[in-house]
């Protein structure tokens, strides 16, 4: 038999382990729990960037297609009530090219920036560009995106330069922009080198080109996917990019041009 002071030893180291068990349970599920919540937020922050791709495009652009089609359709209402000749006909058809010029080149070009991919949708092309590809995005006249990837048939790389038509800028617009950005630039010490780490995707050639007003947005902003794609992906490979002919945007002109030659012709 255990005497006393035994017995009160006993049942103290017994209450001693059951405290220390009782609490590494505790601090195993605490952790359990803290990595579920982040692995569910992390999921629920890459399902919110991938249902929300950010479109950029010309507001100028957009608006000059809606005054457009306005004054067209007035037009052409017009027309279908009063125009009862030759030439009635052949103003409708020049409404009809012009819309049709119109919807392609202000209202159809646009940049769209997935979780995945890279969509530039130019007036009568698309071209379908993955994160991995991307190698340099540059304002120039126009946003123009430098890819390569791994060739198949050959130790090489292959390569391919893409400018979209959705945003750009006049030439005046970007000497005036590189002046300001110039003024504002605070001058080098005597001696001193002038050292200027460039942004994303810029090249050599064309490094003065990134303080234009309405491109040089545009390229931070593609930048910043293509930062992000890279680091969600683990090792992604480049693919060359997929382009296709837009056909309905096809028609719309020229299906419109050859009625307007048959009409004067007729």
């Amino acid at each position: 038999m255990l005497s006393a002071d035994q017995e009160q030893t006993t049942a103290g180291r017994r209450a001693a382990g059951d405290a220390a068990r009782h609490a590494a349970g505790d601090a195993a599920r605490h952790a359990a729990g803290d990595a579920a919540r982040q692995a569910a937020g992390d999921a629920a922050r890459r399902a919110s960037d991938g249902a929300a791709p950010l479109t950029l495009r010309s507001p100028f652009a957009a608006a000059i297609w809606w005054v457009w089609l306005v004054f067209a359709l007035a037009n052409l209402v017009d027309l279908a009530v009063q125009g009862r000749d030759h030439f009635s006909v052949v103003a409708a058809f020049i409404l009809l090219l012009v819309t049709g010029v119109v919807y392609t080149t202000a209202q159809r070009p646009r940049i769209i920036a997935g979780d995945d991919r890279l969509t530039i949708v130019n007036p009568v092309r698309e071209h379908q560009i993955c994160w991995a590809a991307v190698t340099a995005v540059e304002a120039t006249d126009l946003v123009r995106v430098r890819c390569e990837w791994p060739a198949d048939d050959a130790a090489g790389r292959g390569n391919r330069v893409i400018y979209s038509w959705a945003v750009g800028s006049s030439r005046r617009r970007q000497a005036n922009a590189e002046l300001r950005a110039n003024r504002a630039r605070p001058r080098p010490p005597r001696g001193a080198g002038a050292g200027v780490s460039p942004s994303y995707g810029a090249s050599a050639d064309n490094a003065e080109s990134l303080v234009m007003g309405d491109v040089g947005p545009v390229v931070s902003a593609l930048g910043a996917y293509a930062e992000r794609a890279r680091a969600v992906t683990a090792r992604p490979r480049a693919r060359p990019p997929v382009s296709t002919w837009y056909w309905p945007a096809v028609a719309v002109i020229v299906i419109p041009a050859l009625a307007l030659v048959i009409a004067v012709l007729a």
